[in-house]
């Protein structure tokens, strides 16, 4: 499993599968190939949507935001 967490406050988010990851890969704009971290909005999350993100995904992006225009999430394995 892939654990999610708050790349500024340190704090683990929950676990997404290898899909999921490849799909945040696939979605996400990376500043190099070791890159393990991401900007994420509300925006961000809605086009993940639009794009076919599945609904355990879309709930635990939108739960780490929660009411905060955007974050950094990071993922490492776990």
């Amino acid at each position: 499993m892939i654990e999610l967490h708050d790349a500024e406050r340190g704090t683990r988010l929950g676990t997404i599968t290898d899909e999921q990851l490849k799909f945040l890969v696939d979605a996400l704009e990376e500043e190099s190939t070791e890159d393990t971290d991401y900007y994420i909005s509300t925006d961000t999350v809605d086009m993940l949507e639009e794009d076919g993100a599945d609904a355990q995904l879309l709930g635990l992006l939108r739960g780490a935001l929660a009411g905060r225009e955007g974050m950094d999430i990071r993922w490492s394995r776990g």
